[in-house]
């Protein structure tokens, strides 16, 4: 009797120990059944019964067990597939709104660009309709240039701004400057396109277009770039290569329980943390560069579409470039002036066609952009869209708890599998996230930095670079301009000294105030505004200045002069409106 009690005992415990399956007798049945569910590997690899495999890497037991070396090598490569899915699971919508939304702001781009583009062709066809057709393809030039910008495969906003001016010039000094001029040589048009920044026909204008330009552009540009990085970024992570000791710790984490027909058991808690933050360290250390990057985006789309975005300052080109025509034709006899110097006299035909005046006053208000706005949609897109990513803000830091919480997370169980044996808790100390942290790590052994997450973590840094990057020279010039007053004089070179006779374009300065004549007087008269030319004899005709500073460089004893100018000026202007208007 006794001695058949001692041989019952080893039978007893050896079925208790495949209890947890429930099993009349020793089968590895529920182990064959997870391998075949999950797409482990063949069943072949499954042995039908417990047996014993001391070549066992991974599940190494003194017991009896259901794996096999070759059945280790499979789950190995599972667990990294199945680690992946629920990385790609996490991101999807993620990258989804990522991807949606930044197809939302260049669409929206694309339209706003061809409602500029007939903004500004429809003030030409308004008030200069003698050079409107060739101007067009300027204006198309200047947009087109602008999305190439955007798109990141063009000159700079301010390049593209004063070549447009270049362009621009031939068409306004052969158009309306001079408009009893036949067509001049290719040559005389190329020589007045080359002088262009040092004739100064537009003054401050084109370096102000280009101010109100650069800021809105350039967060636009980043934006794109920005939301395209992102999902680079999250492709990466999706993409990640995990070492052989992740491999291996995730093994055991997830299925050297199968080894002990435990299959329906849970990973600790704690346990599934230290394993995913060991697994994981490379992406935490992500975790500030992508708050910054959703800090980011929040400023540029801010930017975008603020009171000084995007769609205000494309919409100011025409008006803009309105004024500029206007200070030209009224600094005419100068700019005639200094052409005649450097370029020569243009062959010169009277054209039989009535000479219609050609000044027009600022045309603002007759140009009106369509009534919907291309970005009004995206206002409300843009607040649901950053609302929705501000809960991305810890995505890296918090990957390891998300991925932990699905799952793995044990279920109405007071046990747990803590990697050897089945628990009621996981004992040992819980670390937190990144490098640094994972020296302490019982169970994973992080040996150093992946060099495909610092290749993320730098592209992230040069969306910062790009948003935070220092002001072109036309942004420095607006914020010069607004405290210096010498904007108008940016871009003359000086070429028209003192001994010509001639200013540099309305500049002021002193020392070169021009001589009142007849010649001036029949010019003004003939050419510009005959309707009330009379009442600027002996005067100089300026446009407005930008300069709040432009008295202070008046010589002395001007300032009786400089208030009977400013009445003078005054009464033309009101003269101009009501010649044009009649």
């Amino acid at each position: 009797m006794e001695g058949s009690f001692k041989c019952a005992v080893p039978l007893v415990l050896f079925c208790g120990w495949f209890s947890g399956v429930h099993l009349k007798s020793p089968s590895c049945h529920e182990v064959r059944t997870a391998f075949q569910l999950r797409h482990i590997g063949p069943l072949v690899l499954v042995p039908d019964t417990p047996g014993r495999d001391e070549d066992l890497q991974i599940c190494m037991h003194n017991e009896p067990t259901c794996c096999t070396k070759k059945m280790e090598e499979r789950y190995q490569v599972v667990v990294r597939r199945e680690l992946l899915q629920s990385i790609q699971f996490l991101s999807f919508e993620l990258k989804y709104r990522i991807e949606k939304n930044g197809g939302a702001f260049q669409d929206a781009f694309k339209t706003l660009i061809h409602v500029a583009t007939n903004h500004t062709n429809s003030m030409f066809k308004t008030g200069y309709r003698t050079m409107a057709n060739e101007a067009s393809e300027a204006v198309k030039g200047l947009f087109t240039d602008i999305s190439l910008y955007v798109l990141d495969l063009g000159a700079s906003i301010e390049d593209v701004v004063l070549s447009f001016f270049d362009s621009l010039f031939p068409l306004v000094y052969n158009r309306l400057i001079h408009p009893g001029l036949s067509e001049v040589s290719v040559d005389y048009s190329e020589c007045l396109r080359l002088t262009r920044q040092d004739v100064n026909p537009f003054g401050a204008y084109p370096m102000k277009m280009a101010a109100e330009l650069s800021r809105p552009l350039q967060a636009m540009k980043t934006l794109l770039q920005a939301l395209s990085i992102g999902n680079e970024v999250i492709n990466m992570t999706e993409n990640v290569v995990f070492t052989r000791e992740c491999s291996r710790a995730l093994v055991k984490m997830e299925y050297c329980s199968h080894c002990h027909g435990l299959t329906l058991i849970k990973p600790c808690v704690a346990y599934c943390l230290n394993v995913m933050r060991g697994c994981l360290a490379n992406l935490a250390d992500i975790d500030p560069h992508w708050r910054h990057y959703i800090s980011n985006l929040d400023e540029l789309t801010s930017v975008i579409l603020g009171s000084r975005g995007v769609e205000q300052a494309l919409l100011r080109v025409a008006p803009l470039v309105n004024e500029a025509i206007l200070y030209a034709q009224l600094n005419g006899l100068e700019i005639s002036t200094t052409v005649s110097k450097v370029c020569g006299q243009p062959q010169e035909r009277p054209i039989a066609t009535e000479i219609v005046s050609t000044v027009r006053t600022p045309a603002t208000a007759s140009f009106k952009p369509q009534d919907v706005s291309p970005f009004a949609n995206l206002t409300q897109k843009r607040r649901d869209f950053m609302n929705y990513i501000r809960r991305y803000r810890t995505f890296y830091a918090s990957l390891a708890e998300q991925i932990c919480e699905g799952d793995l997370l044990p279920q109405d169980s007071s046990t747990c599998w803590s990697g050897k044996n089945v628990v009621e808790s996981y004992t040992n100390r819980v670390v937190g996230n990144g490098l640094k942290e994972q020296a302490n790590n019982p169970e994973v052994k992080v040996r150093g930095s992946d060099p495909m997450v610092k290749q993320a973590i730098d592209k992230l840094l040069y969306i910062s670079k790009m948003h935070h990057s220092k002001a072109t020279k036309a942004a420095q010039w607006s914020l010069s301009e607004a405290g210096s007053g010498e904007g108008e004089d940016a871009e003359s070179s000086g070429e028209c000294d003192d001994e010509d006779g001639c200013t540099g374009s309305g500049s002021g300065a002193p020392g070169r105030q021009k001589n009142t004549n007849t010649p001036e007087d029949r010019w003004a008269k003939d050419k510009i505004f005959p309707a009330v030319a009379p009442t600027l004899k002996g005067t100089k005709v300026t446009a407005p200045s930008f300069s709040p500073s432009g008295t202070a460089r008046s010589k002395p004893g001007a300032a009786s002069s400089h208030c009977s100018l400013l009445s003078i000026t005054m009464v033309t202007i009101l003269g101009l409106m009501c010649h044009w208007l009649l």
